[in-house]
């Protein structure tokens, strides 16, 4: 065995310098499900860093979908969709995903970020362009990177911006829009009508990734385009099962054309392997209870709300937060890796966002609310995020 791969990564320390420190916050092994209360490492903690945004993950019917169609249809359909991958329960969720979006059809993938990489790529080539938020999520730069595409960045929800970057290109170029739904960062919600104005100004198509839209806004939580009313607008809308559906896989609709080129030419589709049965049950039950049952969704905007108006009372820049995913910015990675120990020492999950994910000066604390939550529980979080942010300063150096 060859040193070739461990002397080429032996530079690569920041990983040990956190261990050293006791302040290394990724990788913490979970022993319960997710709700607003788990088990880590032996003890009952707060959870404050979770993408379960209605609280399904552990709701009983889901559970139940998970385990009749391990009964029925066995662990795995060892295969991709393209080939022995689709199942009957796969065929039912594209139907009704597609009813429930306002779109003709649905195409699955087996996560959100294969969405990304595979209908980038796929939409658009060589001599097209890219029009990307600068905040977008990660897997829509690594699709973009796939593509023969010109990427254009323009400024984060910056209208004016991306106007500028539209005008440049050629006038009968073709040109794809692509942005967040709601920025999983920042959560803030995107400017999407007035994107959809300068799409049609410039005659551009659009794509949403509603990732952490779908359950949050729009009709039963169908996500960022129907919230704004402009479904019939928007060309493709992107998003995961992994969030609010309390599952996991992707999903990608749009026009039944352009669904069924997708399913023929999109590389992460074609090769890789189907969602698991049980992943495709607890989908359809996630589904069932959100159409059906909006309490869960009304809930979770009374604990945002609630949330961003104790942080802000407290003294925290949450900077241009409307959503469930809250930000706490701290603006020094150091302090952020130690306010995430400090918090997790006493009893509370959350997440760092620190450099290279994000600038230094922009590092943050990721506080992310569910419907589960009671307010009783994020006053005891504030409360421990505030007395640990005095004892580092925060306030004094922010």
């Amino acid at each position: 065995m060859s040193n070739i791969l461990k002397s080429r990564y032996s530079y690569y320390q920041e990983p040990q310098k956190a261990k050293a420190l006791n302040i290394y916050p990724f990788f913490r092994n979970i022993q319960s499900g997710q709700d607003s209360e788990v088990m880590v490492e032996g003890k009952k903690v707060l959870m404050f860093g979770s993408n379960s945004y209605l609280g399904l993950t552990t709701h009983p019917k889901i559970k139940e979908a998970a385990i009749n169609a391990v009964n029925k249809y066995g662990s795995s359909l060892s295969g991709s969709r393209y080939m022995n991958g689709t199942s009957d329960m796969h065929t039912e969720l594209e139907h009704r995903l597609a009813k429930f979006l306002g779109k003709e059809a649905v195409a699955l993938y087996s996560t959100g970020f294969q969405v990304n990489i595979g209908v980038l790529p796929t939409i658009a080539g060589k001599g097209d362009y890219l029009f990307l938020d600068r905040l977008n999520h990660a897997s829509i730069f690594e699709g973009a990177k796939l593509s023969a595409a010109q990427s254009v960045i323009f400024r984060h929800n910056n209208l004016e911006s991306l106007e500028n970057k539209l005008r440049k290109v050629p006038a009968d170029a073709f040109k794809f829009i692509v942005v967040d739904g709601i920025f999983s960062m920042e959560g803030n919600i995107v400017k999407l009508p007035g994107i959809i104005e300068l799409a049609k100004k410039y005659n551009a198509a659009v794509m949403t990734d509603c990732a952490h839209a779908i359950g949050v806004i729009g009709k039963n939580g169908s996500g960022t385009p129907d919230h704004f009313g402009l479904t019939d607008e928007v060309d493709i809308i992107g998003g995961t099962l992994s969030k609010s559906f309390a599952s996991l896989g992707g999903f990608c609709a749009s026009d039944a054309q352009t669904i069924d080129y997708l399913r023929h030419h999109s590389k992460s589709m074609i090769f890789a392997a189907s969602i698991t049965p049980a992943s495709i049950a607890s989908a359809l039950a996630a589904l069932d209870i959100m159409e059906t049952d909006d309490s869960y969704r009304l809930r979770l905007w009374d604990n945002t709300n609630y949330t961003l108006k104790v942080m802000k009372e407290l003294g925290f820049d949450t900077g241009a937060s409307e959503t469930p995913i809250v930000p706490i910015f701290i603006r020094n990675d150091m302090k952020a890796y130690q306010l995430t120990k400090m918090l997790f020492d006493r009893g509370v999950f959350v997440n760092p966002v620190v450099s290279p994910g994000v600038s230094p000066e922009d590092s943050l604390i990721r506080f992310s609310i569910m419907s589960s939550h009671t307010h009783d529980q994020i006053d005891k979080a504030a409360e421990v995020l505030y007395k640990a942010a005095k004892e580092v300063d925060l306030f004094e150096t922010a």
